[in-house]
């Protein structure tokens, strides 16, 4: 099929999701991904910071195949080497004290488990979400993600009481103010909206206030963890230990698997039957699990993560209003509407993406991106912003 029939043929069969690129991407090698036309771009959108190894690592593509030479798939109803082997290395780079590890399949999934597990846990209901935060779009995700996703089905989401990112002195009034909240969840990067964090001492008073209304502390760190900001998880780098931590994005390099971290006093009120999944801990997304976590270890490349930031904070510093995030998720803000720019960078052959904040364009390379490139690219947007 040419790229036009590509493109007629997903519209027409598939319920749509994202506006697309107008593109039909082909295959892809590290930072570099070919269109069915034959051309190449640099991706800085990562599949939608998916990938933290490049696209089609070697160690992954080989884990991957042989795997499902060998076994492709069985549930968890019995134990599997593969498995046994990827939760052991999750949890030995986990923080300390969250060493207990549920497999699931997405982010909105691990959201939905970790909020199940700290309604369980408490005995409570209520959860406290932040504004312009995102968790997910299933049901039970929702009920945290705040605004136009969560608006259609407010009739039937249980209440949830959001408070401004960043403001502590809300956070602990609406726990004052309620006696049964379960859980905080939060993303301590907030990027769909915009690439905003807060500070430490934000964190360390949001702990403080958790601990006194006995209530869970969630991290979603679904696109902040696996160590795209410079550490495994950015809990580390706060120095702010959450009861739950939420993966996936990068955890297994685009094979899908999702990931919660539980607290000991968490796992162990957690019984046989509250939770379940078919596919979740599968031994093909196992493999490609290991390998990805092995291969960052390995690599050093969650230090090279922040090395990529700092590159773009340095070369871009003077032509844009400010470079946020950390790591290798990086908000750039211009002085300008973002989706123009980020037009204009895909016809110069880069892939990039837009947030919540009209002006704020979103970088989630992969953390092995060369310098060169990283260089390159800056260059090119420095071109597109001062081209009339």
């Amino acid at each position: 099929m040419t790229t036009a029939d590509i493109i007629a043929t997903e519209d027409r069969y598939q319920i749509p999701t994202y506006k697309k690129f107008p593109l039909a991407l082909d295959r892809g090698e590290g930072i570099w991904v070919w269109d069915t036309d034959g051309r190449r771009y640099a991706d800085f959108y990562g599949g939608h910071c998916v990938v933290p190894i490049g696209h089609s690592a070697k160690p992954v593509v080989d884990a991957i195949a042989e795997q499902a030479a060998r076994l492709m798939f069985y549930s968890n109803v019995v134990y599997s080497p593969v498995r046994a082997e990827a939760a052991e290395t999750l949890a030995r780079l986990a923080p300390e004290g969250l060493q207990h590890v549920f497999f699931c399949n997405s982010g909105t999934e691990a959201n939905e488990t970790a909020l199940k597990m700290a309604r369980t846990f408490t005995g409570k209901t209520r959860v406290v979400a932040m504004t312009a935060g995102f968790h997910g779009r299933t049901l039970g995700s929702l009920i945290a993600t705040e605004g136009a996703y969560r608006r259609p089905y407010e009739g039937i989401l249980p209440e949830t009481t959001f408070v401004p990112f960043g403001d502590a002195d809300a956070l602990e009034a609406a726990l004052d103010a309620h006696d049964d909240v379960a859980a905080v969840i939060l993303e301590p990067i907030q990027s769909m909206a915009g690439l905003y964090t807060a500070s430490n001492a934000y964190f360390e008073r949001l702990r403080a206030a958790c601990n006194a209304a006995d209530c869970l502390l969630i991290f979603d760190e679904v696109q902040t963890g696996v160590g795209r900001t410079g550490t495994f998880s950015i809990s580390e780098s706060i120095g702010v230990r959450p009861d739950l931590i939420t993966l996936a994005k990068s955890l297994a390099s685009g094979i899908p698997v999702g990931a919660v971290l539980a607290s000991d006093a968490v796992a162990a009120h957690v019984k046989l039957g509250d939770q379940g999944t078919t596919f979740g801990g599968g031994m093909v997304a196992m493999a490609a699990l290991t390998a990805t976590l092995r291969t960052i270890e390995a690599d050093g490349l969650m230090a090279r993560a922040t090395q990529v930031f700092d590159r773009v904070a340095e070369r871009l510093a003077g032509n844009v209003v400010e470079v946020r995030g950390g790591g290798c998720l990086i908000g750039v803000e211009l002085d300008r509407p973002a989706a123009p720019v980020v037009q204009a960078l895909l016809e110069r052959g880069y892939l990039t993406g837009t947030s919540g904040d009209k002006n704020t364009m979103r970088l989630m390379p992969p953390y092995t991106v060369p310098m060169d490139v990283v260089d390159d690219f800056c260059d090119t947007l420095r071109d597109v912003l001062d081209t009339p």
